[in-house]
């Protein structure tokens, strides 16, 4: 079966025919023209001189001819045959011109035999053999037998017999037979060749394939140094972790690029895996689990190295939040006894402040210091609740509530507390219908306190922004509650630690508040984070569950 592939590659060839015998035809035209002009004695006739003429004009008017027929003609193996047909006559008619049985034009048959190997194998080498040998021994038979006139103008000098005929006949046409079964037997090694490179290369090409589709597929970076450092392949993986595109960072300094990582190929040699934290391409701090191995040729010489990487920062975040879990499960068991044995004792010592309170007549010292046991007192009773808020679980009392109602009756609330300042101004964009299924009780708390916080951080004024919404993330609706100010903002180096319990930088509170929030929220199945910047203020996102549906419910 004939591939598309191998027809365009005999076309190709038909066509370099086509040229190559015109540059032979052009050739001899041109050796013809010289030898005349310069006069010498060639010992032909003038009939032949004129017949050679015809031969030249004869191929330049078949040369176009067959290129014709290579445009509209589809088969190639009419155009191979018609061609080694009309060579056969040209290169009979040739030594027939030069002598017949002295020519030495004979070895031209070869490479009409040659070609007809290449073209169509062994079996067309055969077929243009038998008619050249044909062509040759019906011209020598003719000429002996004066059926046709001999041209040329040389007489031998010796005597012809049929044997010195068929002798040449002879060793032409095995000639011609040994040179079409050698010729189509290298074309055939050829092609056997050619095909074996041909599937070796496809197989190379598919292993090359899926050797990249591995690499391009796996969720871990893959990136390649030579012995100068410079990065030579940079995997789909490693795009996403640093942000950085391969035609950015091909062929450049890894030092340049990726500082942090000089360190992982330093320190690779003596460690399986490293820890480093590299700025990506935009400044965001990433966390990366590393390990480095050389890179080696067939023969074991080191050409580079390979180096290997993973982003932790979702995990090294897991595993923060899990031991700060613990924690506060720890600090939860203390609380649920600790605020029991505490509670008590602080009771029975409230009721008798109370009753020695009414029962005196006190100076304004006595009433200064009887005022200060009563503010420890509610300080004591605020931690205890707070102990206990972090002991007690989720309620199982709940249902779908409007987040707007919540914040505009936390926010009329607050508005008469201490913490108001007339300069705050209010921006609200709220969606009405944004609902969530939680405890309204707190719900309110989580909105309260982060509110609360707002105020406290803008004592001078400034903007306060709530916003509530509904959004959608991984096929789950969320109510999102954005609470955003204009304060003083909270250092980048504490940020992280202002859910830990006991964590505070106010004069006032137990550090436990936005611990609380944090344990409400997660208990939802929700998120909560903050981003803050120092003097520019800092915004708060919540993100709840959203209400059940009536055929959820169900």
């Amino acid at each position: 079966m004939v591939t598309a592939l191998e027809k365009q590659i005999s076309k190709r060839r038909l066509r370099l025919l086509i040229f190559f015998r015109l540059g032979v035809s052009t050739l001899l035209l041109g050796i013809a023209f010289f030898l005349y002009w310069k006069r010498y004695d060639l010992h032909i006739s003038d009939t032949a001189i004129y017949f050679f003429y015809l031969i030249i004009a004869a191929i330049y008017l078949l040369s176009l001819i067959y290129a014709l027929m290579l445009k509209f003609v589809q088969g190639l193996r009419i155009n191979v045959y018609v061609q080694a047909s009309f060579d056969i006559i040209i290169i009979t008619s040739l030594v027939y011109m030069m002598g017949s049985l002295r020519s030495n034009y004979s070895v031209l048959y070869t490479m009409i035999i040659i070609y007809a190997a290449i073209f169509q194998g062994r079996k067309g080498a055969l077929i243009v053999a038998s008619m050249a040998g044909i062509a040759y021994g019906l011209l020598l038979d003719f000429e002996f037998y004066k059926l046709i006139p001999p041209i040329s103008a040389v007489e031998y000098d010796y005597k012809l017999v049929p044997g010195d005929i068929i002798v040449r006949i002879v060793i032409h046409i095995a000639s011609f037979y040994i040179l079409a079964f050698l010729a189509s037997y290298v074309v055939e090694q050829e092609k056997k060749t050619r095909s074996l490179l041909e599937e070796k290369e496809s197989a190379f090409n598919q292993l090359d394939l899926l050797f990249s589709s591995i690499i391009e597929s796996v969720d871990t970076g893959v990136m390649t140094l030579n012995l100068e450092g410079l990065i030579k392949s940079f995997n789909r993986a490693a795009e996403e972790i640093t942000g950085f595109p391969f035609a950015e960072v091909r062929n450049r300094r890894v030092k340049d690029v990726l500082p942090e990582f000089e360190t992982v190929l330093t320190a690779g040699k003596t460690k399986n895996r490293i820890e480093i934290v590299i700025a990506g391409k935009n400044e965001k701090k990433i966390t990366l689990g590393c390990s480095v191995s050389p890179l080696r040729e067939k023969d074991s010489r080191i050409i580079g190295n390979i180096l290997i990487f993973q982003d932790l920062t979702e995990i090294k975040k897991m595993e923060q939040k899990l031991e700060q879990q613990k924690r506060l499960a720890l600090i939860g068991e203390m609380a649920a006894g600790l605020a029991h044995e505490m509670r008590n004792p602080l009771a029975s010592i409230t009721g008798s402040i109370e009753l020695l309170k009414q029962g005196l007549q006190l100076e304004k010292t006595e009433e200064r210091l009887m005022q200060i046991i009563l503010r420890g007192r509610d300080q004591l009773e605020s931690f205890i609740r707070d102990f206990l808020q972090l002991a007690k679980p989720i309620p199982l009392t709940r249902g779908n509530i409007l987040i707007k109602e919540i914040v505009e009756d936390v926010l009329e609330n607050l508005k008469l507390s201490t913490d108001w300042n007339n300069e705050i101004k209010i921006s609200l964009a709220m969606e009405e219908k944004a609902s969530a299924f939680a405890n309204r009780e707190e719900i309110r708390q989580v909105v309260r306190n982060l509110l609360l916080n707002s105020l406290q951080a803008m004592k001078e004024g400034g903007k306060l922004s709530v916003a509530v919404k509904t959004r959608f993330e991984d096929g789950k609706e969320y109510s999102e509650i954005i609470i955003a100010d204009e304060g003083c903002g909270i250092a980048a180096d504490i940020l992280p630690k202002v859910f830990e319990p006991f964590f505070t930088d106010k004069d006032r509170g137990t550090g436990l508040g936005l611990t609380i929030i944090g344990r409400i929220v997660e208990g939802y199945g929700g998120k909560i984070w903050l981003e803050s910047k120092v003097k520019q203020g800092t915004t708060c996102r919540v993100w709840l569950p959203g209400a059940k549906r009536e055929n959820q419910q169900n």
